[in-house]
């Protein structure tokens, strides 16, 4: 053992400069690994941010859409993707990886999937159009369904929506769950469901036809599955058709599908006939014209940012993580509520609130935990290698 010392200090001595890049390329390796943890969880928290703000304002907005005499099933399909012209500034601040000069001057690295193929226009150009017509049949459903159910019944079965996504994710993600992941579902489902079991909601399901009770419950229950189908779908096509991690890739995902998705609500407002009483629906809206366009507009402009936040976090998280924080804010409008609408907050709905922020955090911890072993399995990778240069002589 004394001969290794002895050979180890001499090879030191004889080349000091070599050890002194070498130390110096170990440092410089685990900054960048530092830096690209806490970028990750930067854009991570910034997606949130988003998600939250985007989701929460959006539904207090149509609320105050339907109470004040709006009623358009298909407006109020139309606004949740109608907005994504303002996206397209972006397009200049943010330009795709393949116009932009670094990467033309790198085109022969690898992606951060590990991939060098692109995909083709007409592979993008389908994907594109398959998800803007699934956006719009799933809006759709979701408009009917607050149609024709009571405001309780309808949330309790829009939270539904993150057990689908784990089934989803399950199977098409390949998603893996601990003990931790699935502390976190039950607790936001549970916390939903008191949401919804405690509304103030007058309206009851006597009230409604049996007919159109029925269609309404069926109808939420597959747009919920739809839209945790489309989570998973989304992920699935940024891992193995577009491969590409940037927040051009982000906008692309937003803007085209949502283009899609206005056209073809744009079609179904005229094949309705619904475009005919938008003016007499303006003309009779209590706070009066103006208020009526400028609702409509700030609903369209919000679920763009929530959109934007949603597909951010699919991309950098997974559909499972970004469908959770959606369900993270079912709690938080009722708290918004009390402050814009002057609702009723008991002690349900504060029960309901600490049980979403606990199920987050018990996610976020899990998240804690994996890259906290993802780091030490790293840092064991490098001590074998370093072993492996040694010479050992017995």
């Amino acid at each position: 053992m004394e001969i290794v010392q002895e050979l180890q200090l001499q090879t030191t001595e004889k080349n000091p400069h070599k050890n002194r890049t070498s130390v110096f390329y170990q440092h410089q390796q685990k900054k960048q690994a530092m830096l690209k943890r806490y970028r990750k969880w930067l854009c991570v928290s910034v997606y949130i941010i988003f998600l939250l703000a985007g989701q929460s304002v959006a539904v207090l907005l149509g609320r105050l859409y339907f109470d004040e005499g709006g009623n358009s099933k298909w407006m109020s399909t139309l606004v949740q993707s109608a907005g994504f012209p303002v996206l397209l500034p972006l397009f200049f601040c943010f330009p795709s990886s393949s116009s932009s000069p670094q990467s033309k001057s790198n085109n022969t690295n690898k992606d951060s999937f590990g991939k060098k193929n692109k995909p083709k226009v007409s592979t993008l150009i389908l994907l594109y159009i398959a998800f803007g017509l699934l956006l719009t049949g799933d809006n759709l459903m979701y408009s009917y369904g607050l149609l024709y159910l009571p405001v309780s019944t309808y949330s309790l079965l829009c939270a539904t929506q993150l057990a689908f996504n784990a089934l989803f994710s399950y199977f098409l993600n390949s998603q893996k769950f601990t003990a931790f992941i699935f502390n976190s579902l039950v607790l936001l489902t549970i916390s939903a469901a008191l949401l919804a079991i405690n509304s103030d909601d007058s309206g009851d399901s006597s009230g409604i036809p049996r007919g159109k009770y029925i269609i309404g419950f069926l109808l939420t229950v597959f747009a919920s599955g739809f839209f945790s189908l489309y989570l998973s779908l989304m992920q699935l096509s940024f891992d193995k058709v577009i491969k590409e991690n940037t927040f051009s890739a982000i906008l692309n995902m937003q803007i085209y599908p949502s283009l899609v998705a206005t056209l073809g609500c744009v079609v179904g407002l005229f094949a309705s006939g619904e475009w005919k009483t938008l003016l007499n629906e303006m003309q009779s809206y209590q706070k009066g014209r103006v208020s009526y366009v400028m609702t409509l507009v700030w609903i369209a402009v919000t679920w763009q940012v929530f959109s934007i936040g949603m597909i951010g976090l699919i991309l950098e998280m997974s559909s499972l993580f970004s469908n959770l924080i959606s369900t993270l804010s079912l709690p938080i409008v009722p708290v918004l509520a009390v402050f814009f609408f002057h609702d009723k907050f008991n002690g349900v709905k504060a029960v309901a609130l600490l049980l979403a922020i606990w199920g987050f955090i018990s996610y976020i911890y899990q998240h804690y935990l994996d890259d906290k072993k993802a780091k030490a399995d790293k840092r064991d990778d490098g001590i074998e290698e370093a072993s492996k240069g040694e010479v050992e002589i017995c």
